[in-house]
């Protein structure tokens, strides 16, 4: 409809407005509505249509907040949807305080590492970020990463070998296949944690090695009278096999979770007297 038909058109409505005997008399000259405007813009002869101009003079009085753009809403929610499918697949707060020897060997996007799957081989989902807040200190996330593991086997018994097993000799320099796993296990949760064992967070192959580095740098506690470890930290086993701390129950017995125990991963509880010696880990 071009504006000149408006024009007639808005003044005729106004003079049947002034004579309402001949609006009702009108035989249904003026409808309740008009047929729905095309979805172009402009009319035949390329005019803005009224309802266009109308639009465009609704619009100049909307403010941004009120009408954002589709482009935006659709941008915002694809933001969103991204967070919520990254942020799961990567366990980040163990790279907070990953020593750059740590870094080397895990993703600055975050360290993910397999969960125990049903039919004991490793899945590939991650811890989520923030399942509990102690989770931002290193023994927390230690225990947690260790735990994900309980049940992980050898295939077959005996072998020293699975998928899994080895995964946990890739935290460690110069593994060997088919070795005792022990240390590689701690060396892996370690890595994952962020809290890398080795002068240059190269791992250890062997419970002695694990324990040279404890000494050197200061994290060496020999086992004795009132000696209490902490979760997260190492328990040693002489120079023969090595775990990590879970818990200290009330009787002072100590919850454990060991590599190669019974050639698997397995929640373990040792007696406080069993243990040679303990390494703090934070």
């Amino acid at each position: 409809m071009t504006l000149e038909a408006t024009l007639e058109r808005v003044s005729a409505i106004r003079q049947a407005l002034a004579d309402p005997a001949a609006l009702i008399g009108s035989n249904g000259a003026l409808t309740g509505g008009t047929e729905a405007p095309q979805a172009s813009a402009t009319g035949s002869r390329g005019e803005s249509s009224f309802a266009s101009a109308l639009e465009q003079a609704s619009a100049s009085y909307a403010s941004p907040s009120e009408a954002p753009s589709a482009a935006a809403g659709s941008a915002n929610a694809d933001a969103a949807g991204s967070a919520l499918l990254d942020g799961p697949s990567a366990y980040s707060p163990g790279l907070a305080g990953a020593s750059s020897a740590g870094l080397t060997n895990a993703s600055a996007a975050g360290t993910s590492y397999p969960l125990q799957s049903l039919d004991g081989v490793a899945g590939s989902a991650a811890l989520l970020p923030g399942e509990g807040a102690e989770q931002s200190s290193p023994a927390a996330r230690i225990v947690a990463i260790a735990e994900s593991q309980i049940g992980q086997s050898e295939q077959p018994p005996g072998s020293n070998e699975s998928p899994a097993i080895a995964q946990y000799r890739s935290a460690t320099a110069g593994a060997v296949p088919g070795a005792p796993w022990c240390a590689y296990f701690a060396s892996w949760v370690a890595q994952q944690a962020g809290e890398p064992i080795g002068q240059s967070g190269q791992g250890a192959g062997g419970v002695s090695d694990v324990w040279s580095w404890a000494q050197s740098s200061g994290r060496a506690i020999v086992n004795g009278p009132g000696v209490v470890p902490k979760p997260g930290d190492l328990i040693v086993f002489g120079d023969e096999h090595v775990g990590i701390v879970r818990d200290v129950l009330p009787d002072g017995q100590i919850q454990t979770i060991e590599g190669n125990y019974e050639n698997k991963v397995a929640a373990n509880v040792r007696t406080p007297t069993e243990a040679t010696g303990y390494v703090e880990m934070s």
